[in-house]
């Protein structure tokens, strides 16, 4: 009973109002062909697919599950027949250079692509989904001989590609993997592990699936620093693509599941399955960034679908739902009670869910174009500023929305009350399938020391500054010019955000200080540092689609109420979610031995 429809005129308001993406799009001669008329085909195109095709799936996809049987693993019903038409309609392709049969049209309306495919059915869209992070990487480190073998196949959607990092001994810490990978003497090596938590690891959607998998090479140093990346199919190939035998990458059993039913994940035995390394030796890592980078922006994405699920459906059941009358005064008096959408604590809810999804929504559509930046810049400099970017607000993006997603999910299923709890209304489905969306590719906590240990203090707070510059000169413009004729409006969010930034900066110099005092400090600060951090940069973005819905409104622009809705929202924002940054900041700044002082054996309950 699960609804959606493609929010098109949000993402229209991003994409023309908000960021520019047309005078974006013409700064990069690859992307000419990217105009307003194809962009609105394609999405108007894509949320036909995701709605008529994908959405039918999504609860049936959950109570069939994946089918193990004797190392096969068989999707649930539709998902084949759709990945086909998802082939047959050049899906794949989009966001892929023309030189290896894709499309040549630019990442960030892949994202797009993305998102409507992801929040109507997030299990399907996981096997396309992982396919991506295969490709960007050996785009990026792959010799031309394996981009033309594997990248076009990829491209094409006729082989789907994995990442397998974890180990039963290892998730996180990668410097314990143990997978070994011994050269053959012709260029290739026979890999021997075991990979767990394989996500598309194996189905039945294609013929072949590509593994970038994690191993070490004879006498490799111990640790991160003695890792490999290798290409492994699961079926070996000629040169020219054709299948041939076995090679021995078998599917041990897939896992039994909270959520995502639909998405096999798989445990992967490598029995001297043969691969070939993909850059340098001992620098897999570095390669696999390319991958993980991705499949984080991917995941942050997830919170976002997850919201927009949640929103769309517990908004259609507050206004049908009669429940006791409103506090100020009978709302609809010819029913036997009002409908829940009355009451302010379902209005919270509500509002909380519509400003998590649309801010969340701008948050991804702002990397989008840093993605777009990276893999079309000029220059090492242009590349590299646009990736130091990237890599500030990757962490943030990933645990930041994802948390917020689950949050939105929660709220989705109190307001549908009793009938949330059942499975025939969707809600207790999107809340099992979002929880996963705060583990996966690094959890939390491992994104909140991410960000405060590598990206800020590592770097003296460098590319925190250069964020927050952006945002202050955003401020300093919206306030400081005479001529502005939305100056007095958007004062209620100019100065809370000016002051909200500098305060991050400040607090930002005091964790540094007294994390050299004890190191503690990081950890225990570091997941309030960063859910502080997603408040404030968020709202940079409310602000700036407040500011876009003034500009409209200037105007004799036709849908008046839907710009009156973005500042309302924004309002709601800056008045409700904010200020929690209040609390964080208390308990961020608080000192570890409360954390600590307890011996493990305290800790204990017998």
């Amino acid at each position: 009973m699960l609804s959606y429809k493609a929010p098109i005129a949000d993402i229209k308001f991003l994409f023309e109002d908000v960021f520019n993406y047309y005078d974006h799009y013409q700064k990069h001669p690859e992307f000419e062909e990217a105009t307003p008329d194809l962009v609105d085909a394609i999405m108007e195109e894509c949320a036909k697919f995701s709605e008529n095709e994908l959405l039918p799936l999504n609860q049936s996809g959950d109570e069939e599950g994946c089918t193990f049987n004797n190392g096969a693993v068989t999707t649930p019903k539709g998902f084949k027949e759709a990945y086909q038409k998802f082939v047959e309609g050049g899906w794949p392709s989009l966001p892929h250079a023309v030189e290896h049969g894709g499309q040549g049209l630019p990442a960030s309306l892949g994202m797009v692509m993305s998102e409507m495919m992801g929040t109507a059915n997030w299990s399907w869209a996981m096997y396309p989904g992982l396919s991506h992070g295969a490709m960007n990487t050996i785009h990026t480190h792959g010799t031309s001989e394996q981009k033309e073998l594997y990248l076009t196949r990829l491209i094409e959607g006729s082989w789907t590609g994995t990442m397998c990092l974890t180990e039963p001994q290892c998730g996180t810490d990668l410097g314990q993997v143990k997978t070994k990978a011994e050269p053959n003497g012709d260029g290739t090596y026979n890999l021997t592990g075991t990979k767990i938590f394989i996500s598309a690891g194996e189905h039945d959607l294609t013929e072949n699936i590509i593994h970038i998998v994690l191993a070490r090479l004879p006498g490799a140093p111990a640790g991160t620093k003695g890792i490999s990346l290798f290409i492994v199919p699961k079926m070996q190939t000629d040169e020219q693509g054709n299948i041939g035998e076995f090679n021995h990458v078998s599917c041990g059993s897939i896992e039994h599941k909270m959520g995502i039913k639909g998405s096999a994940t798989a445990v992967l035995n490598f029995d001297n399955a043969k691969g070939v390394l993909i850059g340098p030796e001992n620098k897999g890592l570095e390669c696999m960034f390319t991958f993980m980078n991705t499949a984080r922006v991917g995941t942050a994405l997830q919170g976002v679908c997850a919201a927009e699920l949640a929103y769309q459906n517990s908004l259609i059941y507050a206004k049908e739902r009669l429940s006791m009358r409103s506090l100020s005064g009978t709302k609809s008096p010819d029913k036997v009670a009002d409908p829940i959408i009355v009451h302010p604590d379902v209005r919270k809810m509500l509002m909380t869910q519509k400003a998590i999804s649309e801010g969340g929504r701008a948050m991804i559509y702002y990397t989008a174009k840093l993605v777009d930046e990276i893999e079309n810049a000029k220059s090492e400099e242009e590349r590299k500023k646009a990736d130091n970017r990237l890599g500030f607000i990757t962490p943030i993006l990933k645990a930041f929305l994802t948390e917020l997603g689950q949050e939105s999910a929660n709220h989705g299923l109190q307001i549908f009350g009793g009938h949330g709890f059942i499975k025939e209304w969707g809600m207790e489905q999107i809340v099992r399938d979002t929880r996963i969306s705060t583990l996966y590719e690094g959890t939390t906590g491992i994104q909140a020391l991410d960000l405060l240990g590598r990206k800020v203090l590592m770097t003296r707070g460098k590319s925190l500054n250069a964020f927050a510059k952006e945002v202050l000169i955003f401020c300093k413009d919206q306030s400081m010019i005479s001529n502005n004729p939305h100056k007095r409006q958007m004062n209620k969010f100019i100065w809370p955000l000016s002051t909200s930034v500098a305060k991050w900066q400040q607090y930002t110099i005091r964790l540094g200080l007294k994390a050299k005092k004890d190191r503690d400090v990081i950890g225990s600060a570091s997941v309030d540092f960063l859910m502080y951090s997603g408040y404030i940069v968020m709202a940079y973005f409310w602000a700036q689609m407040a500011q876009a819905a003034y500009e409209k409104l200037a105007t004799d622009v036709e849908n008046r109420d839907f710009y009156r809705a973005k500042i309302k929202t924004a309002e709601f924002y800056f008045e409700r979610l904010l200020p929690r940054t209040k609390s964080l900041a208390v308990t961020m700044m608080a000192d570890p031995k409360t954390l600590m002082q307890l011996d493990e054996e305290l800790l204990s309950f017998f």
